[in-house]
């Protein structure tokens, strides 16, 4: 059953409802804390589910990597766009990088300010 979400004229406190599709419309709607019928419906944001595709899709548009090597905001704010949008879990370090550009650090300082990953690997020091 689809929950609407309303708002009251009255005493302007929000409130949801459960009606059927049958119902909607027909039903009177009444404040939940006040009981006054001078109720409007609220517009709730709509959520779009994404197939991985497109979500990369979305993302890589052409015109939006153009200088993105020359300007390290730009390339951290396309990284952390690219985080939200594959919506799983991120490596520990992500928002220090991002950060990190999001300032104007360039890739090369910012590589240099973070751990070596490999340093602390079985054989690391033979190398």
């Amino acid at each position: 059953m689809p929950t609407y979400d309303f708002i009251c004229l009255n005493c302007n406190e929000r409130f949801d409802v459960f009606l059927t599709f049958d119902e909607y419309g027909k039903r009177a709607v009444r404040c939940d804390h006040c009981g006054s019928d001078k109720v409007r419906r609220r517009m709730t944001k709509v959520r779009i589910a994404k197939s991985e595709e497109s979500r990369l899709e979305s993302m890589m548009d052409p015109s939006a990597l153009e200088g993105i090597e020359d300007d390290p905001r730009a390339m951290g704010q396309m990284m952390r766009k690219m985080g939200k949008e594959m919506g799983e879990e991120l490596p520990p370090g992500f928002d220090d990088v991002v950060d990190r550009l999001e300032a104007g650090q360039s890739p090369e300082e910012v590589e240099s300010a973070l751990p070596d990953p490999g340093a602390d690997a079985p054989g690391a020091e033979d190398e």
